[in-house]
């Protein structure tokens, strides 16, 4: 089974060849179906901010290692007791990469994203199929294209940021960082209310395309002085809501600087390992008391993510893709920074 997967440890933008990180096309077992599995034939995988970081070795695995998994496609094969969804073979599906275990003190805790047993299922999509237990799997609804439908999980992660802020109709949003995450969370904000919705974000492309999701206003952080712009937006306030989903260590302390009093700070990309944020505790959670935190997985958001697909914009992200053979040069094209989401044709 052709998959894109990791072959060699290393980031993907170490200039040096002989350290730098390598993904390839290798062929791996196609997995069995068990009694509760789901057999997909994957449409589209499309690349993740967060699969360079599996090339750089940020889990620990050992490669090779197989990639991807923001999936779409139709259903194959089903195992004889994959009925409590009603799912056939020839449905349209995305769904959740993440089977938890549902047994361990945290799935049982109302806190799956803490499973024990979290990687037990770790299947590959970036490959020609994958086979997921039947609870990570969801019927797409039939005016969603598949090329969209791969974005279930990211949406879903929109999601659950909405969730965590708690936010009010009305508050004051900002985001930083106009990658996928960062987008799909503004569009989901705006349809929740959010005013002086803001993005902050180097790239003009992606300034232009977050007002055409109704950003208020943006922010060039290499032109303008990110603090002085918030202050201005907020009538010297700051944001209710601060979103840092750009990853970047530059941007990591801004987020909590251009938040107001009382206000939500939530990290949700994910930053290097061993980058350490200085935090004054005496300006920001005695003074401010600023709420702090992060995402992690998306628990409890999928059957939402999934009424929210045809709701959103998400044409903009499918715009450029590879097949699978040319899965090298779709990790390439993902590195370069130039496209807001690169895709993955798995089959044709």
């Amino acid at each position: 089974m052709k998959t894109v997967a990791a072959v060699k440890i290393g980031s993907l933008k170490d200039p040096d060849e002989k350290t730098r990180g390598r993904v390839d096309i290798i062929d791996l077992p196609e997995q069995e179906v068990g009694d509760e599995d789901v057999k997909i034939k994957i449409a589209y995988c499309s690349i993740c901010g967060s699969d360079p970081h599996l090339v750089e070795g940020v889990f620990g695995w050992n490669p090779p290692f197989g990639l991807g998994h923001e999936v779409s496609g139709i259903i194959i094969e089903l195992g004889p007791n994959a009925t409590k969804k009603g799912l056939q073979v020839g449905d349209r599906v995305a769904g959740n990469f993440i089977k938890f275990c549902g047994t361990c003190y945290y799935c049982l805790n109302g806190q799956e994203q803490f499973c024990e047993n979290l990687h037990d299922y770790n299947r590959p999509g970036m490959s020609e199929s994958v086979v997921w237990h039947e609870s990570q799997v969801w019927k797409v609804p039939d005016e969603v294209p598949l090329e969209e439908a791969c974005l279930l999980e990211p949406v879903a992660i929109a999601v659950r940021t909405v969730d965590k802020t708690n936010i009010k109709v009305g508050q004051r949003v900002a985001i930083s960082g106009g990658g996928p995450i960062g987008l799909l969370t503004l569009q989901m904000f705006k349809k929740f209310g959010a005013t002086s919705l803001t993005l902050i974000e180097p790239i003009e492309d992606r300034r232009n395309l977050a007002i055409e999701f109704g950003a208020e206003h943006v922010i060039d952080p290499t032109e303008e002085d990110v603090v002085k712009k918030a202050k201005k937006i907020t009538e010297g306030r700051g944001f209710d809501v601060v979103i840092e989903a750009s990853g970047s260590p530059k941007a990591a302390m801004a987020a909590a600087d251009i938040a107001a009093r009382g206000g939500t700070v939530l990290y949700t990309a994910m930053f290097p390992v061993d980058y350490e944020m200085p935090l004054n505790l005496y300006e920001k959670c005695y003074f401010q008391e600023l709420t702090i935190s992060g995402i992690f997985v998306a628990p409890y958001a999928f059957p939402r993510a999934l009424q929210m697909l045809p709701k959103l914009n998400l044409r903009p992200f499918t715009q450029k893709i590879f097949p699978l053979d040319r899965g090298v040069d779709a990790f390439d094209a993902h590195m370069s920074g130039k496209y807001p989401k690169v895709l993955i044709k798995c089959n044709d």
